[in-house]
């Protein structure tokens, strides 16, 4: 492939993309034989950001990946491998889940059609702050039991590095879903979107996905990502609404 053909490939540019927005925040960006070591050191709680990135096939066994990880993010109260290629990760899942990670299957998907019609649910933008309750429950409800530590300070102050527009729907005074957009140089991603259980199935999603996706418009962006798991529902969602799948990635995370 030419460095053209590179530069215009959806799975490289969002490739790109991740690495853009991690190297804009981590202060440790390490080379390894087979890929890159991430940290964030001013933002240890936040996953995303410490990272050992797989970006081929290590050749290496479960037990030395899990080394690896072990050394390279030794202090935090998390593990994470991420492969860029799914044909590097599945053959090695099986181990990695009786060794108590968790695995998940990512899509990578670029905007590149119009959303349909759809009813007019009232969305607006609201503070950062105003949606830190339904934060705290998507996590609980992702991780059951699990304490975030100063994941919800530390995702805040990024959120705010990275020009995040927030935008929300209310029942009964209260924001009840929301939406978060942020922007890194041309580009931008939707990097959240949740409603609370006793809303869904009401369009909710839906409208705020809608809205991030105008907003990122209005704003100019040339490529606007969003991710979801593979398999899942959202996935269905986002492709209704004008997103293409781009690239496949898995993630491996234990916690402490």
């Amino acid at each position: 492939m030419s460095a053209g053909d590179r530069a215009n490939d959806p799975a490289e540019k969002a490739r790109a993309w991740r690495d853009a927005t991690q190297a804009a925040v981590c202060d440790v960006l390490r080379p390894w034989t087979h890929g890159t070591i991430v940290r964030a050191t001013r933002y240890p709680d936040y996953w995303d950001l410490n990272v050992v990135r797989v970006e081929d096939d290590p050749a290496m066994s479960v037990g030395e990946l899990t080394a690896l990880a072990n050394e390279a993010l030794a202090g935090l109260g998390h593990r994470r491998l991420d492969f860029d290629l799914p044909s590097a990760a599945e053959p090695r899942r099986a181990e990695f889940e009786a060794r108590g990670w968790r695995a998940t299957r990512l899509v990578w998907m670029r905007h590149e059609g119009p959303s349909p019609a759809a009813p007019e649910i009232p969305v607006e933008t609201v503070p950062i702050d105003a949606v830190q309750k339904l934060r705290a429950a998507w996590h609980q409800e992702d991780f059951p039991g699990h304490d975030p530590g100063r994941y919800p300070d530390q995702a805040r102050e990024v959120a705010q590095l990275r020009r995040a527009q927030v935008v929300a729907v209310r029942a009964g005074g209260a924001p009840v879903g929301f939406a978060q957009l942020e922007r890194h140089g041309s580009a931008a991603e939707i990097t959240e979107v949740y409603v609370g259980p006793e809303h869904r199935g009401a369009g909710h999603g839906t409208a705020l996905t809608r809205a991030a996706v105008a907003a990122a418009i209005k704003a100019g962006v040339e490529d606007l990502w969003i991710c979801a798991e593979a398999d899942g529902r959202p996935r269905e969602l986002y492709s209704r609404l004008g997103f293409r799948p781009a690239w496949t990635t898995v993630e491996f995370l234990r916690l402490d």
